[in-house]
């Protein structure tokens, strides 16, 4: 496994790296020109992105809800 290939399957270092990184990999496979392999590469790096998303919108929200309940708790990003 190359470099580039593990660095490409890590978590991005934020929610905003991580939509950038689907906003490319969506107008590479509307494009049409992926190599079947690539193609499905390029799926499965969307699907970890898209929960990696999902996760992080999930606690920022639990965040909102510990302040709308006048607590401030400290958020432990995981």
């Amino acid at each position: 496994m190359s470099s580039d290939t593990v660095q490409a399957s890590a978590d991005p270092a934020s929610y905003e790296q991580a939509i950038a990184e689907l906003d490319r990999l969506v107008q590479s496979l509307e494009g049409g020109q992926l190599p079947l392999d690539q193609l499905l590469d390029s799926y499965r790096r969307g699907a970890g992105l898209l929960q990696f998303c999902r996760s992080r919108l999930q606690a920022v929200e639990q965040q909102v809800r510990v302040l709308e309940g006048g607590r401030l708790e400290p958020w432990a990003a995981t």
